[in-house]
C-alpha cells in the first residue's frame, strides 16, 4: 500500500496536470477568439468605409432618422411622405392644389385659434418668425454655385473627347436612367429613390456582415468580367490602345 506522502505526491500532480491543461484550453481558445477578431477586422467594408455606418452619414439627426435610431419619428416619416405620395399618385391629387388646401386648413385654424383665445382667457398662438439672414442665402448660393461649376466641368470633361471611357460609362448611365424613368412617373420614382435612401442603411447596419461579404464576391466578378471586356472590346479601340500604351 502507498504511504500516505506518496499519496500526497500524487495528488499534487493530478491537480498540476489539470491546472496545466486548463490554461492550455483557455490560451487556446483566447487565441482562436483572437484569430476571429483579426479576421472579422480584415473584412472589406462595403466601399471601402474605414468608419461607422452613423458616422460616415455624418453623425446628427439626419443620420439618426435614417438608421432608424427613434423608430417611432423614422415611421411617421416615412408614413407621412407615403400618405403624400398616394395623394398624388393614387388619387390624382395635384401639387399646385395640395399646397393651397393644405395653407388653407393651416390659416384657418390659426385664424380661429387667435381669435378663440380672448373667448377662453388663453393668450393667442405666436406665429414662428422665420427670417433669413443674408449670411444664410449668401452660404446657400455659394453651395449651389460650387455644385453647379463642379457639373459643368464634369460635362466638360466628359464631352471634351479626351477620356472615352468616362464618356461611354456616362453615356450608359443616362440610358438606363432614361429607362427607368419611362417606366414610372417622376413622382414615383423620387419616391422610390426616397424609400431606399431611407431604409436601405439600416437594412444594411443590420445585415453589414453578410452584405459586405457578397458585395465583395460581386465585385471581384465584375473586375474579372471588365478585365474579359476590356480584353476582347476596349482594347482593340484605337484611342484607349494608345492611352494604355503611354
Amino acid at each position: 500500500m502507498m504511504s500516505e506522502s506518496e499519496e500526497h505526491v500524487s495528488l499534487l500532480e493530478k491537480i498540476n496536470e489539470k491546472i496545466h491543461e486548463y490554461k492550455h484550453s483557455s490560451s487556446s481558445s483566447s487565441d482562436s477568439d483572437d484569430d476571429k477578431k483579426a479576421k472579422k477586422s480584415k473584412k472589406k467594408k462595403l466601399f471601402g468605409r474605414k468608419h461607422p455606418l452613423h458616422h460616415v452619414l455624418g453623425g446628427g439627426k439626419a443620420a439618426d432618422l435614417v438608421l432608424w435610431r427613434n423608430k417611432q419619428t423614422s415611421g411617421s416619416i416615412l408614413a407621412g411622405i407615403t400618405v403624400i405620395w398616394l395623394l398624388f399618385e393614387g388619387i390624382g391629387y395635384h401639387l399646385l392644389t395640395f399646397l393651397c388646401h393644405t395653407l388653407i386648413v393651416f390659416l384657418t385654424v390659426w385664424f380661429i385659434w387667435s381669435n378663440a383665445a380672448s373667448f377662453v382667457n388663453r393668450s393667442p398662438p405666436k406665429f414662428p418668425e422665420v427670417i433669413l439672414s443674408e449670411v444664410q442665402c449668401l452660404k446657400i448660393a455659394h453651395i449651389a454655385r460650387k455644385e453647379i461649376n463642379e457639373a459643368f466641368y464634369t460635362l466638360r470633361n466628359v464631352a471634351s473627347g479626351k477620356d472615352l471611357k468616362t464618356y461611354l460609362m456616362t453615356v450608359a448611365v443616362l440610358w438606363f436612367i432614361s429607362i427607368i424613368g419611362s417606366c414610372f412617373s417622376f413622382l414615383t420614382l423620387s419616391y422610390t429613390i426616397f424609400l431606399m435612401a431611407y431604409t436601405l442603411p439600416m437594412l444594411y447596419e443590420k445585415y453589414e456582415d453578410q452584405v459586405d461579404v457578397v458585395s465583395e464576391k460581386a465585385l471581384i466578378e465584375i473586375k474579372k468580367q471588365y478585365k474579359v471586356i476590356d480584353a476582347k472590346l476596349l482594347s482593340k479601340i484605337p484611342m484607349l490602345a494608345e492611352k494604355k500604351q503611354h
